[in-house]
């Protein structure tokens, strides 16, 4: 009789998840590298380095600088998947990503509406020498074709792919929605899949405006071949809102459906997080609305 308990616990121990076990084993969600090998033109495979954090903010900001090997991370909803899903690029002026301000803390806001996302460490600067988005945008192409490779094994549906970008990560989002430059040669299968996201969001975009034309960066050429995008900035952040409303003027002009929000204080470089004396922490309320009316979120 005992043996016979002995099988029957030790089967229920087999079957029982993880989580219901040892708490502390509970997934975090699914994190690879997007590149089978080295990635172009690199010959290290630094994932990053954890820079000293500020002191000043609260949950730390993570900053990781010195990837030369993109990585990506999984987040699922927790209920039920409305099929659709966004590559999340953070920012850091390209000096470094920001993986959790710019990244997971929207990935969670998302997940509660179904929404699955991915947040991607980008490679950061390696030389002086620019344009610095080159190497990025290799990643994000790269990043958006493995996951429309993998749709059906995340229950995704490849036509409702968003791509997401903050700060630096706006300006190569911009680039990666608006220019058909070639990024690298293909190396496997998973590049016969289509980079092109069919919806964005643009966060206080860095340095979209060209001050000497007074129009935007060359790279960036937004037309009627553009997705739907959300665009958020702020009245006073430094990285002025003139490249997010000359975006939105072009989206206009090429009758693509868009929605511009400037917030008159809150700076740069606030994710989701509240600011003192503005109410910019609100945008992921305005953002949610918009994904519900494109039909992008779990219905209520």
């Amino acid at each position: 009789m005992l043996e016979t308990k002995t099988r029957i616990a030790l089967v229920l121990l087999l079957w029982l998840p993880s989580t219901l076990i040892c708490p502390s084993l509970a997934p975090a969600g699914e994190t690879f590298l997007i590149w089978p090998d080295l990635a172009p033109g690199e010959t290290t495979k630094q994932v990053g380095v954890p820079m000293p954090a500020d002191g000043k903010s609260d949950p730390p900001i993570v900053r990781l600088k010195d990837v030369t090997s993109p990585k990506m991370e999984v987040f699922l909803p927790e209920g039920k998947s409305s099929g659709a899903a966004v590559l999340i690029l953070p920012g850091g002026g390209y000096n470094y990503v920001v993986p959790n301000l710019e990244g997971s803390e929207l990935a969670t806001k998302l997940n509660e509406q179904g929404i699955t996302a991915f947040v991607l460490n980008y490679r950061t600067k390696n030389t002086k020498e620019g344009p610095h988005w080159k190497r990025p945008l290799a990643d994000s192409r790269r990043a958006m074709r493995v996951i429309r490779s993998r749709a059906a094994e995340w229950k995704l549906d490849p036509a409702k792919l968003g791509l997401v970008g903050f700060s630096a990560g706006g300006q190569l989002a911009a680039i990666h929605l608006t220019n058909e430059i070639k990024a690298y040669e293909p190396i496997d299968a998973i590049d016969e899949a289509s980079a092109a996201a069919n919806f964005a969001l643009l966060i206080y975009p860095w340095q979209m405006y060209d001050k000497k034309t007074d129009r935007l960066i060359p790279e960036i050429v937004p037309d009627e071949g553009t997705p739907p995008t959300f665009i958020v900035h702020t009245h006073d952040d430094k990285s002025t809102s003139l490249g997010a409303v000359l975006f939105y003027s072009a989206l206009k002009k090429s009758n693509v459906p868009g929605e511009l929000h400037v917030y008159t204080t809150g700076g740069h470089g606030y994710g989701t997080r509240p600011r003192n004396g503005s109410v910019i922490h609100t945008w992921p309320d305005r953002a949610v609305e918009w994904l519900r009316l494109r039909g992008l979120t779990v219905p209520n």
